[in-house]
């Protein structure tokens, strides 16, 4: 399968371009607790919202409040934009991408810098010895998680994680239907 590995989507523009934030609000807890049919755990703030405005990017703690060590710091809650990750994973994008980081020294590199950048966000919310030391979707030696790649991107913004950059060129216009969660639909979500 070949594809093109863009920085930018049809038109010219960011895919998936939203509004980031620095907090969270119970407005966004319930969002996400309808988006996951159930409540987040460990959320510290919304790290990537939707077009729509809801949040679809939570940076969450590296120990969850059970005290089980959580290394997943951008946890991607959107069930539509999962969903169209998880179609990309489907159709062989991670094998492609991991292949190419055995061949490609730039990419590996950049993808290298990606899981220091990660393991630096993380380290900014707590250290964690158990998985000191270990990213996140695979990084930085092969792909295992593409919701955790795009999860990435949409929270740092481009030019972070190359091959979070890469699939979210690749995915439709999940926001495109309009909010996954009902955001903007009552009023108790509008006055957030």
């Amino acid at each position: 399968m070949v594809r093109d590995h863009l920085v930018l989507s049809r038109g010219g523009r960011r895919a998936g371009c939203g509004q980031v934030t620095e907090s969270v609000t119970p407005q966004d807890l319930a969002a996400v607790e309808r988006q996951l049919g159930r409540e987040a755990r460990g959320v510290v703030e919304v790290a990537h919202r939707c077009p729509c405005g809801a949040p679809d990017v939570l940076r969450t703690l590296p120990r969850l409040p059970d005290s089980t060590p959580f290394p997943t710091s951008f946890y991607v809650t959107c069930p539509r934009l999962t969903g169209a990750i998880s179609t990309l994973e489907g159709e062989g994008v991670m094998k492609e991408m991991s292949a190419r980081l055995a061949t490609d020294v730039d990419l590996a590199e950049r993808y290298a810098a990606a899981h220091e950048d990660y393991l630096e966000r993380r380290s900014q919310l707590g250290q964690v010895p158990e998985i000191e030391g270990i990213s996140a979707g695979g990084m930085p030696s092969r792909v295992k998680c593409l919701h955790v790649l795009v999860g990435h991107s949409l929270a740092a913004g481009p030019g972070v994680n190359p091959l979070g950059d890469e699939a979210l060129v690749m995915l439709p216009e999940w926001w495109a239907a309009g909010s996954c969660c009902g955001w903007g639909e009552s009023a108790d979500v509008e006055d957030s």
